[in-house]
């Protein structure tokens, strides 16, 4: 039994080694087409500063120093977690978390929901690529 074991083991080794020897030999050929549609696409990307995604909204408040204390509170017991927030009159809104799916969003949500029982998830349009850094 042994004996099979290792003459198939042989077989299966010197099938690879060939296998691998006739894949050193391949070449592709680009179509010039194909190279500058490449070309064309990572330009384009290279143009879009922002990522579409998904993020928690903690605070909507018309009091900005509500929204700096919000803010500061939650820097310092979720220092890993993104944050930013804008100001669409007359409400300050306050956002955390850069995440590519919802379902990703809904376990920060999960995570804070102790701590900010009203937040809920927005699809944002404009999330920084450096936001999704670490995740």
């Amino acid at each position: 039994m042994q004996r099979a074991f290792g003459v198939l083991f042989l077989v299966f080794w010197a099938c690879c080694a060939v296998r691998a020897q006739g894949l050193q030999h391949i070449q592709i050929k680009e179509d010039p087409a194909i190279s500058t549609l490449l070309s064309q696409y990572t330009e384009n990307n290279k143009q879009k500063p922002y990522i579409r995604g998904w993020r928690l909204q903690i605070l909507a408040t018309t009091d900005r120093p509500k929204l700096d204390e919000v803010l500061s509170n939650f820097k310092a017991q979720y220092p890993f977690v993104p944050i930013t927030w804008l100001h669409e009159r007359p409400y300050y809104l306050l956002r955390v978390g850069a995440y590519h799916t919802k379902l990703e969003a809904m376990r920060l949500q999960e995570l804070v929901r102790g701590a900010y029982p009203g937040s809920y998830m927005v699809q944002d349009n404009q999330i920084s690529p450096s936001d999704f850094i670490g995740y």
